[in-house]
């Protein structure tokens, strides 16, 4: 889920940017600091979007520059469990797809997919089923719910969210939209 949250944070300017701190100065410098960095309290940084409050400059002992705290908004992303996200597969794998959702990849195991048995047609880097002739491949949007959720902060790369598209109102777009279709047809008159 993406938030705009309030934080707060310590940034050092380095001595030859002293005589012109600026807010333009400060929010660039806390976009090196903190953007893609994940916090376990709001998730990962996307964005700093706007400064505040840059508080009084403060000098360390052996440390060239000056440390500034720093009160800013940031937009954020942390996935929650249980949650409804729609994402783009970006990868196709023998056992399932990777969907990004955000700035990060969720894994939609094959077994997450279909009750149907899904394989890997790696000419056309698509998941294939004999029975339906249902693919799902790269550049296909899908519904997912997120089922697992393993966040390292340490190294982001690291961290595992696993996903599912087995539910009702859950898979690719496409076949969300044909099964839509599919009920409006069978409908009668009246109940439209």
């Amino acid at each position: 889920m993406y938030k705009r949250a309030r934080l707060i944070d310590t940034v050092e300017v380095p001595p030859e940017h002293l005589a012109d701190v600026t807010p333009e100065l400060v929010k660039k410098l806390l976009q090196d600091k903190l953007e893609g960095r994940v916090d376990e309290d709001v998730g990962s940084v996307v964005s700093v979007v706007d400064i505040h409050d840059i508080g009084d400059g403060a000098v360390l002992h052996n440390e060239p520059g000056v440390y500034y705290e720093v009160e800013f908004d940031a937009l954020t992303f942390d996935p929650q469990m249980q949650e409804v996200v729609d994402g783009e597969i970006v990868e196709v794998v023998s056992f399932g797809a990777f969907v990004g959702i955000g700035p990060v990849d969720g894994l939609l195991h094959v077994s997450q997919i279909s009750d149907e048995y899904l394989a890997l047609d790696t000419e056309n880097q698509q998941l294939a089923s004999r029975e339906s002739s249902r693919t799902l491949g790269v550049g296909d949007a899908v519904r997912t719910r997120i089922v697992t959720k393993s966040i390292d902060e340490r190294n982001p790369r690291d961290s595992k969210i696993g996903l599912t598209a087995k539910q009702v109102g859950l898979g690719k777009h496409g076949w969300l939209k044909a099964e839509r279709e599919r009920r409006q047809t069978q409908a009668e008159p009246g109940e439209r």
